[in-house]
This record gives structure tokens, C-alpha cells and sequence, in this order.
């Protein structure tokens, strides 16, 4: 297959959206330069049931390699989600079943097809890690261990974090990183690409390619999306867009982003430069990538229901109807219709008087429906409860 090298594409796939390239942009450069069809990958693993907004920026980079003409790899990380990536946790995390994990996968294939090309001249290929992770034997995981040492492992932050802190660090979390970095073995990849908090976990796979393989794998980092605390947006903070999300719900998130985050969300999220400010900037950044991920009818249809909620002060068309008894706590309504994250959320939600039912607020975060009403809970999220009484 014949590889695109137009430079100023190359400049784009090196530069935006990029936070580092290792071991560094030259020597990236002349690897696209070369015509060299390259075998790159980006791992994904299904901790939780949708992918979202956050994953679409390395999905995105990864669809410029694709349109280059190199071979790309989407990897499920299916055996490396049971032991959870410790990444940025200063905890354990809660281990997950294959048969949770494999129903995690379910649709990501499906939401990644909205930025890859799973079929045509150059498709992009599946996998999955249990593939070979699953068949390793106590001796070669022995073999694996013998190429990282204790002090490369527990060098990462939350790593130090949790032994200044006295908490408990686990032998299978110290494991992700390599188990993680073999996948660029047994796949025999030229490269990776990744959001930037994967950085160690990548470049683990960049250091077992060199002793095992003498080969120089080139990595990606992404830079992440950020919300206004500087925390990523994604299924742990509770925080994202997800692609489950109604055109309408996720429509009314991406307006309620800040307007200090617009550069980058432009520079993630769209292949445009901003070029207007405030209101404006928002609503076109919304259009597009509504417009990209639910379609254009949904974009178009979705700015018109945000303009006449919020410019016009009217409930939006279509909101979620459910029946609830009188008496019954408004926040286990919420919870049950996953309104709210948690109950500490909501005590967050009702003490900033961002809850209110038909235009009144609500002050008590053991608050009760007595009548049928419409429930706003901050910006952008409604739901309609009939009480049957």
C-alpha cells in the first residue's frame, strides 16, 4: 500500500494535539518520511461500559496514521483490565471478571468505527491481550519480571504517594506495567499511541522492546482533556461526555465546559483553529462534535433544543418521563435514573442551589416529591416525574 508523506500531514500528526513524542519528533519524522509502512497501536481497556469524549483524542491521532496508509492495531485490553491499571489511583482498584470485562467491550468497537476504519483498503485490525497474556506460564512470567527492576516499578507518583501515605501497594499492580509493555512484544509493533497519563505504562513497553527485541519503538502521548480542577474527564471522575449520552445530554455537557478550555477542546476534538470566542465558540465546538460522533441532524437538532432551554427559558423537548410515588426521596429518583453519581454529589448539587422543580428551588437534600414536575439539576440535565399518588 502506497504511504501518503505529505509534509504538512506529517506536521499535524506530530504536533497537534501531542503532548511528547519519544524518543523524540526527529527520529518520528523520518520513520513517516521514509514511506516506511508502520505498525502502530492504541490499547484500550474496558474498565467501564462506553468509551467517551476523552478516548476520542487518541482515537483521533490514531485515525491520522490510518489515513497515511500505516497499520493500525486497536488493542482490547481485555486480560490487562482484570488486574486494572493503577494509574493516577491512590487506591487499588476494585478487580473486574472476564465476564464484566468482556461485557464492558461490548460496544467499542462500535464507538471507535466513529474515528477508525474498520474495513475498506487499509482496516484497521482488532485484537485482544488475553490472546497472549492468557497463555503465559509461571516461567515466563518469571522471564518477564527478570527485565524490569523493583525501583523502575515503584518510581511512578501515586506509587511514592501511597507508601508516604502508609497505604497497602499490591504485587498484580506492580504486574500492569509489564504486562502492559509486553503487548508491544507479542505484537512486534513499530509504535504506540496514547493519552498522556499512559506515558509509563507505554514507555514500559518501549524499554522491554529494546531488551528483548533491539528494536526502537517510537510512542505518542496525547494530551488529555481536562476539566476545570485540572482532572481528567473520564469514567473515574464522573466528569465525561460519554457516547452513550443522548445528542441532547451530551450537547448540553460541552456547553457547560468552561471557556478557559475552548483552545484545547479545539485542538483535541475538531480538526479546526477557534476562530471566534464566548457563546459562540462554544456552540460551534458543541455542533461539531455532536455532528462527528451522533450525526448532523442530532447536532442541528440538539443546538436548537439547548438555544430554547437556555436563551429562551424553556424546558427542553423530549426529556426523560418517569412515575414515582409521593413521599419517595428526590435524590433516590436521580440516582436511579443516573441523574446524579452519588449522594455526595447531590448534597453538592443541592447546598450550591444548582436542583430545582418547576423553577423552585430545592434546599433539602432530603427533599421528597409531593406533586408531578419537572427536576432541573444543574445546566443541562432534566427528567419529568409523574407521582402516582
Amino acid at each position: 500500500m502506497k504511504i501518503d508523506t505529505d509534509p504538512k500531514k506529517i506536521e499535524e500528526v506530530l504536533n497537534r494535539g501531542v503532548e511528547n513524542v519519544y524518543p523524540s519528533k526527529d527520529f518520528l519524522k523520518k520513520r513517516l518520511e521514509s514511506g516506511e509502512r508502520l505498525k502502530m497501536y492504541l490499547g484500550l481497556d474496558p474498565t467501564g461500559p462506553t468509551l467517551h469524549i476523552g478516548h476520542s483524542v487518541p482515537l483521533r491521532k490514531l485515525a491520522q496514521f490510518q489515513s497515511l496508509g500505516h497499520q493500525i492495531i486497536l488493542l482490547i485490553g481485555d486480560f490487562t483490565a482484570m488486574i486494572g491499571d493503577p494509574t493516577d489511583k491512590s487506591a487499588a482498584r476494585v478487580r473486574q471478571t472476564r465476564e464484566e470485562v468482556l461485557a464492558n467491550a461490548t460496544f467499542y468497537k462500535d464507538q471507535a468505527s466513529h474515528f477508525l476504519k474498520f474495513d475498506g483498503e487499509n482496516p484497521v485490525e482488532l485484537k485482544y491481550n488475553s490472546e497472549w497474556l492468557s497463555k503465559m506460564t509461571y516461567a515466563t512470567i518469571l522471564e518477564l519480571e527478570a527485565d524490569f527492576t523493583h525501583a523502575q516499578l515503584i518510581k511512578r507518583d501515586m506509587f511514592q504517594k501511597r507508601i508516604e501515605e502508609g497505604k497497602d501497594l499490591y504485587m498484580h499492580e506492580l504486574s500492569y506495567p509489564m504486562m502492559q509493555g509486553y503487548d508491544s512484544v507479542a505484537m512486534d509493533v513499530d509504535g504506540e499511541v496514547g493519552g498522556n497519563d499512559q506515558t509509563f505504562n507505554m514507555l514500559a513497553g518501549r524499554d522491554l522492546m529494546k531488551k528483548r527485541m533491539n528494536k526502537e519503538k517510537f510512542v505518542v502521548s496525547t494530551k488529555l482533556l481536562v476539566d476545570p480542577t485540572g482532572k481528567k474527564m473520564g469514567k473515574t471522575e464522573g466528569n465525561m461526555v460519554a457516547f452513550t449520552d443522548t445528542a441532547e445530554d451530551a450537547f448540553g455537557k460541552v456547553m457547560s465546559w468552561p471557556d478557559t478550555l475552548m483552545p484545547l477542546a479545539y485542538e483535541l476534538c475538531t480538526d479546526e483553529e477557534m476562530k471566534s470566542e464566548g457563546k459562540e465558540a462554544k456552540l460551534h465546538l458543541a455542533e461539531m462534535i455532536i455532528g462527528n460522533y451522533w450525526g448532523v441532524d442530532a447536532a442541528s437538532s440538539s443546538k436548537e433544543n439547548w438555544q430554547n432551554t437556555f436563551s429562551k427559558g424553556e424546558t427542553p423537548e423530549n426529556i426523560t418521563e418517569v412515575n414515582a410515588t409521593a413521599g419517595d426521596l428526590l435524590a433516590d429518583i436521580l440516582l436511579a435514573q443516573k441523574l446524579i453519581e452519588s449522594k455526595n454529589e447531590w448534597r453538592r448539587l443541592v447546598s450550591e442551589g444548582a436542583v430545582s422543580i418547576d423553577g423552585e428551588k430545592v434546599n433539602d437534600p432530603v427533599a421528597k416529591i409531593e406533586k408531578s414536575g419537572v427536576v432541573r439539576v444543574g445546566k443541562h440535565r432534566f427528567i419529568k416525574i409523574s407521582t402516582n399518588t
